[in-house]
């Protein structure tokens, strides 16, 4: 096999997709597939942290609507996403692979707070990194804390595993003909509002010159195609 293209990655899994075909809950055979893969990254010599979302359980925004004050309800939404990290993380132990969780807010019988250099540190001994309760503060999308851990490990690129194979420039689901692009500029993805990530993590991706490859889930083999250079989805950047 090819050596890989990248390095060290950052691998962003929605909650949805952590769920499978139902809405909400976890679906442990579309875990148990994608911690196959993300093991035969690790065997490849790929450093590789997760950032886990934790729309299978709670949307801030979404379910706490204007029931909630909203800074509780993404409270709530940190909380869902340390459940899904420690989920990923003992299945992928099951699997032979070390792994450590590292959240941003401290709960220290179950994960280690997130501290940059022992992430690092971490993913140079080979092991995978998951980072749950998204950047710690509300009012920020776990696209954005995707970017954020990826900027701070220096991830080589984003691995944006969502439900759909792509960036369109319409959703394909309302527009049949919509077409889809295999590669945009950050650019270009502000200005006709694609939706890729939230506008705060593009923006934050292009300031710190990130690609982002989006690309579905469906089929977890897409992650070590991504890894490996593969042509699939579609790569934001420049």
């Amino acid at each position: 096999m090819e050596n890989p293209k990248y390095k060290r990655v950052l691998l962003k899994i929605s909650g949805e997709a952590l769920a499978g075909d139902a809405t909400r809950g976890l679906d442990f055979n579309v875990i148990g597939q994608v911690c196959d893969v993300v093991k035969r990254c690790v065997q490849l010599g790929v450093q590789v942290g997760i950032v886990v979302g934790g729309g299978n359980f709670w949307r801030g925004v979404k379910d706490g609507g204007d029931r909630m004050v909203r800074v509780r309800a993404d409270h709530m939404g940190m909380l869902a996403t340390a459940i899904n990290a420690l989920a990923v993380a003992d299945v992928l132990e099951q699997k032979g692979v070390e792994v450590r969780v590292q959240t941003a807010i401290e709960m220290r019988a179950m994960a280690e707070p997130y501290i940059r250099s022992k992430a690092i540190r971490h993913l140079e001994k080979g092991r995978v990194v998951i980072f749950g309760c998204g950047t710690g503060n509300p009012f920020f999308s776990t696209d954005t804390a995707a970017v954020l851990r990826a900027a701070e490990i220096d991830a080589d690129v984003i691995l944006l595993a969502k439900n759909i194979d792509g960036v369109y420039s319409a959703d394909p689901k309302k527009v049949p003909d919509a077409v889809k692009y295999d590669s945009i500029t950050y650019s270009d993805v502000l200005a006709q509002r694609l939706q890729v990530m939230d506008s705060t993590a593009t923006s934050l991706s292009m300031d710190n010159k990130i690609p982002v490859l989006l690309f579905a889930l469906k089929d977890p083999e897409n992650i070590l195609r991504a890894v490996m250079g593969e042509k699939i989805g579609t790569i934001v950047q420049g």
